[in-house]
This record gives C-alpha cells, structure tokens and sequence, in this order.
C-alpha cells in the first residue's frame, strides 16, 4: 500500500451559517458502543494510478463536499458532556471529513471473488476514523467528541478502485447512509449537477418525529452506555466467504416453507418473505456448523437471531428521515430443533412471528428491554447470529461514473456475531450473505449449506 494522498475534505463555505447542534434520539443512543460501520464498494477501473490522481480524486473530492453541504452531521463531531447531559452532534461551517487516497499492487480480482478473503486484506482498504478529543469549558466541565467519519479510495493500476467507508453508527443507520452514498455517486456522475434533489430529496433532521415511548429512555440508554468503549475487534483468524442464494432457490425456500406450515395446518399468521425464508436458513446453517464443528456439541438450550427493522413506515417518518430508525428484533429457538429435518420451518416461524408482530403491534414497543435483551444473548456460551444491512438498500446501484459495483462488502462482519446481507450482485430476487469463518469452518459450512438447497430441488 502506498499513500498517494492525506487531506481533508470540508464543507462549502457558508453551508453552515452558524455552529449548531444537532440533538440525539434515544434510537440513536442505543448504538453507542457498537463497533464503527465499515463499508466497501469496489469498481472496475482499467486505467493507470495518474489518471487516478487527475480525474478521480479532484472528483470524489469536489462531490463529497457539495453532498456534505445536505448530510452535514457526517462532517461534524459527537459531543459527549458527562451526564446527566445527554450527547449531541455539533457542526460547524469549518466540519470537514478525512480523506485518504491509496494505491495497491494485491491482485483486485482476488478481492471481488467470493473464496476466502483475510480480513486484514479488507481492514487496510478501510480509514480510521480520527481519535476522540477531549476539551473543557468554561465551568471546567470535560466533554469528550469524536469524529463521525472517515473515507479512503483505493486504486488497483489498470484494474479497479476501492471506496472504503468508516462511520460511527450512532449518527445515521444504514438507510440514512446508503441514501448519503446514492447521492454522492449521482453528484460525482454528474459533475456537480444540483438538479440530483430531484432523484435524491434531501435528508429529514426532525427529531421531533421521534416520540420517546417512555418519556426518559435517551437518559437510561445514556446511564447505561456510559463509559462503554467501542470494540471494533475483528477476528483475525476467520476468513470473509460470501454465499449467494439464488433467486429460484429463494422461491424453492418459500414454497417448501409455505408446503410444510399448510401440512402443519398452521393457523398462525406468518410472513413468509425472502428476508424471513433466507435468514431462517442460514440460522439452521450456522447452528449445524456449530454441531458439526464442536468436539462436545452442546444442543441443549437456546438460540438466537437478532434483525434490525426499519421502522419509517410504522412511525410515519418520510423515508429521508436522516439519523437511527430501526430497532432491534430478537428471535429464539429451541438448538434441538434447529438442527432437526425442519429446522427451516422452526426458524421461519421465529423471525416470521417478530416480523407480524412489529406489523400488527407496530413498532418501539417494549424498547426499554432492548439493552437487557441484549446484553442476556452477549453472555459466555450463547449462540447467536446478527444480520447486518439488508438487501432492500440496493448498494449495487450505487454508481459514481465507473459502473454498477463488481462487489460492495460489510467489511466489520464477524464482530458480535454478525453476518451481512444484500442483494444478489448477479440477478434481481438473488440474496447474499458474507460470513467470517475459518479454513476449518468453511468445508463443513459449505455442505451443509449446498447440501440443503438441493434438497429442495
């Protein structure tokens, strides 16, 4: 890797007339502690390293602060007083975000694939972002801020590009994000063209959309995070594997789903989407990984998929609501049954039924034990999965000039337990997942996981 330029990128001047701030929801809060999202996009690019530096930097750069002017809150700093004060976004007309470009001789190609891939050859594609600061006021109160995020593009001579993207998840969710991204590469495409407020509306900041259903869960979620340090440990000895699930398998999962509950005589009204059908699979996957792989399986017990919803739609915010609106699902199983004939069903029942719930019930309902619930499934010798992003925020569309991406990964998979979802790279309907396993995991995952979709041919 070779450093070709450090810099950073700040907002046009007089975007901000005067320093503001910008306060943060309870759903917002609940992601303090979490490890920064990191997101990668890769490009073809058959052009050398100086036209590189000619052409595409002066351009990412000169987008990225027009489309700062409108997603402000990625440029400035979290604020975080000692409490009971609760934590805010604080910008000002001189915010600015790094950006590092780079130049790698690592065969792109191998990059793209969807073999094993080390995580470190994801983590130097990836900025940091800037170390938190700590400053005092006027009464001698400390307060601590940090940076939101950090960009860096990548160049493979003659081959492709690399846009990695580091940011804290407490300023926005992966809605809010991909909506940022959408617009950048329609600004960077376009040179400038400001008519993109016409396929891309501005982001909505109205926190008062929000309703606290308690009344006081933003200072409960703050005395309970407080001090929390954020782990952003990645398994070193895992490897990133992507599986794909194709689009007539998709549809063979829901049939045979829908076949057993109607043999079942299921009474229980259930979805039965490709999220639900999809994820029910790879849940009965990973837990028959974990008794194949353990010398002493232990299939006592429970175990546990967790899902964020989007939750615009319940809470009748626009969908350009900018900030967190999802919250947290939690699915339970019985082990024993998971690893059973209809494992699938089991599972498509569990996270069909969170699902229904947050329909018919709506959403934020019993927020107040979200931590609790999540701390019960962080405990030592828990099973559990997560699934981050989802394949509705369509990150291959996501085009600066160069062409759809040949391959957009969530670089901080393998923490907590997470694994992450899009949609197929190859046809519409298509779904895949990219997992962290080791060499050793990755044979017995790999029949289980092909051994059980020809079983539905």
């Amino acid at each position: 890797m070779k450093i070709l330029e450090d810099s950073l990128v700040f907002l046009p001047h007089g975007s901000v007339l005067n320093a503001s701030t910008l306060p943060l929801t309870f759903l917002d809060i609940y992601w303090f502690g979490f490890p920064p999202m990191q997101r990668l996009f890769f490009y073809d690019f058959p052009y050398p390293t100086s036209y590189f530096m000619q052409t595409v930097v002066p351009n990412l750069k000169s987008s990225l602060s027009l489309v700062l002017q409108h997603f402000f809150p990625f440029a400035g700093n979290l604020v975080l007083p000692p409490p009971p004060q609760l934590p805010y976004i604080h910008f000002k007309d001189s915010n600015s975000v790094c950006f590092i470009a780079k130049e790698s001789t690592v065969d792109f190609g191998h990059l793209i694939g969807d073999h094993g891939r080390r995580v470190e050859e994801f983590q130097v594609l990836l900025p940091k972002l800037q170390p938190a600061n700590t400053s005092t006021n006027g009464n001698g109160m400390k307060k601590l801020e940090k940076s939101l995020m950090a960009i860096q593009v990548t160049v493979f001579p003659n081959a492709g590009i690399a846009l990695g993207v580091t940011f804290n998840h407490v300023v926005a969710d992966g809605r809010a994000f991909i909506h940022f991204m959408k617009s950048w590469a329609f600004l960077n495409r376009s040179q400038g063209d400001s008519s993109f407020l016409n396929n891309f509306p501005p982001p909505d900041f109205n926190r008062d959309l929000i309703k606290d259903p308690q009344g006081q869960l933003a200072s409960t979620f703050v005395k309970d995070k407080w001090g929390t340090e954020e782990s952003d440990t990645l398994p070193t000895n895992k490897l990133r594997f992507t599986f794909v699930i194709k689009r007539s398998q998709v549809e063979l999962l829901k049939n045979w789903v829908t076949t057993k509950l109607m043999e079942e005589n299921e009474s229980e009204k259930l979805r039965i989407s490709t999220f639900v059908v999809t994820c029910a699979y790879m849940w009965v996957c990973l837990n028959k990984l974990q008794e194949n792989e353990t010398k002493h399986p232990s299939l006592s017990g429970d175990s546990h998929i967790v899902f964020s919803a989007d939750c615009r739609h319940h809470l009748k915010l626009p969908p350009t609501y900018f900030g967190n609106c999802i919250e947290p699902r939690f699915a339970t199983a019985k082990k024993t049954e998971l690893v059973k004939e209809k494992g699938v069903i089991v599972a498509a029942k569990a996270i069909g039924r969170q699902v229904m719930e947050l329909e018919e019930v709506g959403a934020l309902r019993e927020a107040e034990k979200w931590l609790s619930k999540h701390k019960e499934i962080l405990k030592p010798g828990t099973h559990f999965i997560s699934i981050a992003a989802s394949p509705k925020f369509g990150v291959y569309e996501i085009d600066f000039g160069w062409g759809r991406p040949r391959k957009t990964e969530v670089a901080h998979i393998g923490s907590l337990g997470s694994i992450s979802m899009a949609e197929s790279r190859e046809e519409e309907g298509g779904v895949e997942f990219g997992l962290a396993l080791s060499q050793e995991e990755l044979h017995s995952f790999n029949d289980v996981f092909h051994r059980g979709l020809q079983q539905l041919q």
